[in-house]
């Protein structure tokens, strides 16, 4: 199954980096959320791979509806995450590919086409970035953590829009980042680049692989009030572990999904 999705992964990068940079036919699905050939191009290159060796296992993705079976493996894909960034030529986007089982996330892969950084997880066998081990940060104090977050495409229209949480992070914390693409927010947070993340209103093939990362680079992910997360939750709080209890006092004083 690891080798299945990593072949996968790369096909579908193979399709966004030969997009990357071109003249796309791009449409809004809603306001501000975009989608381009690339997206649908690279979700049919990842699920022909995955149905070719599995066609009994259920497939969640974000372009696309797949029939249900009654098997209990489900890939839960995001051909493009980042599809702002990428439409802008911006290089900051991923493939994310997770698998679960029975309810439970047990592989997951975030791939960077465009810097060739390859992040895996597997349930109790830890994470890596291109073969390396990760291991979240070590800083303790939320003063001096760089954190990362996103908005959802409806931000500005809804009274939940992820401002206040900005605010308050950027008076508390060190720095505030918004790159543009979750999976990769919850990838840095496994390889110590950032020591948290926080977003709401994700879907479940924004955070599925990302978050089986954290958790097996040590870290630790949760909702907004510090149970475990599951990727059908609308608030997602991931960090290092040692300033995640300051994190959720910072969410609690803001408004919510």
């Amino acid at each position: 199954m690891k080798e299945i999705a990593l072949a996968a992964a790369r096909a579908g990068g193979a399709v966004l980096r030969s997009k990357f940079g071109t003249r796309l036919h791009i449409e809004e699905k809603a306001a501000k959320d975009l989608v381009t050939e690339a997206d649908r191009e690279a979700e049919a290159a990842i699920v022909a791979i995955i149905q070719a060796r599995f066609p009994e296992h259920n497939i969640l993705a974000e372009e696309g509806d797949y029939p249900k079976t009654a098997s209990s493996f489900r890939w839960i894909i995001d051909p493009l995450d980042g599809t702002t960034n990428f439409a802008h030529a911006f290089p900051w986007f991923a493939v994310s590919i997770a698998l679960e089982a029975a309810g439970e996330i047990i592989l997951g892969i975030v791939y960077n086409p465009i810097y060739e950084e390859l992040f895996v997880a597997i349930k109790g066998q830890g994470a890596t970035l291109n073969g390396q081990a990760l291991q979240v940060s070590t800083i303790n104090r939320l003063d001096r953590a760089l954190l990362a977050t996103g908005f959802a495409p409806a931000s500005s229209s809804s009274p939940a829009n992820n401002f206040d949480h900005f605010i308050h992070f950027q008076e508390k914390a060190q720095a505030c980042r918004r790159p543009g693409a979750a999976s990769l927010d919850l990838a840095c947070v496994a390889a110590g680049r950032f020591d948290g993340f926080w977003e709401m209103k994700l879907k479940p093939w924004d955070t599925a692989a990302g978050m089986l990362l954290v958790s097996e680079a040590g870290g630790r992910v949760s909702d907004f009030d510090g149970p475990p997360f599951a990727p059908s939750q609308l608030e997602c709080l991931a960090s290092n572990g040692l300033i995640h209890d300051a994190m959720i006092l910072i969410l609690q004083q803001g408004k919510r999904p």
